[in-house]
């Protein structure tokens, strides 16, 4: 199955980190889904063109195995062509009005969460992020804009310093912002009064996926109570977990954080290097989405309202999940 060059640079774009944050992998997905349709070519008939569509998806599913925003944009669209009929080219055009619809819907969503998160920020505050979220760095902004925000300390975020991008987006909006180290959380936890971050994936019981790191900036923030909040779109939410399904942590290759020279000189030595970890839910005092400030409780009810079509689809079957090299090597 020819799978189109540009889908297969954004699959790699994804699963190398190239491209990263949750909500633009998630648009990623979804471009690549509609470039899939876009440049088909098979000869055969709308049975092969769903194959071939169902093909591109597990090759984006396969790339990274933590970040729901990634498998909710290619459901999103995939549950329109299965809901479509007609010719291919009746078939082409409905991934197209679903992806270009989940990504205006992306941005969108943004547009409401600083919106609604800038008015939980209390004047004057200083306030502590991790990593980079567009949707956090947006609740920032817009509450700087308020008035509101006197200060931001970013975390630099290693191994990628992902907290590089977040300083370059506040200071492009002139907001006083200082890089720290990751270690340096607690220590200055003391002067912060409010910590925003981002999310990869929000469960059904409310816990919080995000960047290794975001559980221990709360666990400060909790032992200085100091509000901790996390801004996610309604895709990050997963619909697996509502059936028991966990969510798995990736884990990367330990030479983006030490020389593979080093690993080599030191065998017998192990070497970890989790993206993601874990924050429970009793350490979040809100989630802010584009449906509103919701306590962490309530995630079961916003997966039910938005992806009770999805949940009942996975109680009777398990899409099969490739690895990325099995799918680049059938190309």
């Amino acid at each position: 199955m020819s799978v189109p060059q540009r889908v297969l640079d954004i699959a790699e774009g994804i699963r190398s980190m190239r491209i990263r944050g949750a909500g633009k992998i998630a648009r990623a997905a979804a471009e690549a889904l509609k470039i899939a349709a876009q440049e088909y070519r098979g000869g055969g008939g709308e049975e092969d063109f769903r194959k071939y569509m169902e093909h591109v998806a597990q090759i984006l599913l396969s790339t990274r195995p933590t970040a729901v925003s990634l498998p909710n944009a290619v459901y999103y669209v995939m549950h329109r062509l299965e809901k479509a009929s007609g010719s291919i080219g009746d078939l082409v055009d409905a991934v197209v009005a679903a992806a270009d619809e989940f990504i205006r819907e992306s941005l969108e969503a943004v547009q409401r969460i600083a919106m609604y998160g800038a008015k939980l920020i209390p004047s004057g505050a200083v306030v502590l992020t991790h990593c980079h979220s567009t949707a956090a760095v947006s609740v920032i902004a817009a509450a700087y804009k308020m008035g509101r925000v006197r200060k931001v300390y970013s975390t630099e975020t290693r191994p990628f310093y992902q907290g590089r991008i977040t300083m370059r987006h506040l200071l492009s909006a002139g907001v006083p912002a200082t890089q720290i180290p990751d270690s340096a959380v607690r220590y200055i936890m003391r002067e912060v009064d409010v910590v925003v971050v981002g999310a990869d994936t929000i469960t059904s019981n409310g816990a919080l996926i995000n960047k290794v790191g975001t559980s221990q900036v709360a666990l400060a923030a909790h032992e200085a109570r100091v509000r901790f909040y996390t801004a996610a779109e309604t895709y990050k939410f997963s619909p697996a977990t509502v059936i028991g399904e966990p969510v798995p942590i990736e884990f990367r290759d330990p030479s983006e954080i030490v020389p593979r020279g080093w690993i080599e000189a030191h065998r017998g030595i192990e070497v970890l290097n989790p993206a993601f970890d874990i924050t429970p839910p009793n350490y979040i005092d809100a989630i802010i989405t584009e449906m509103g400030v919701i306590p962490p409780q309530a995630a079961i009810l916003v997966l039910m309202e938005r992806y009770g079509w999805a949940i009942e689809k996975m109680r009777h079957r398990e899409p099969p999940r490739l690895r990325f090299e099995e799918t680049v090597d059938q190309r």
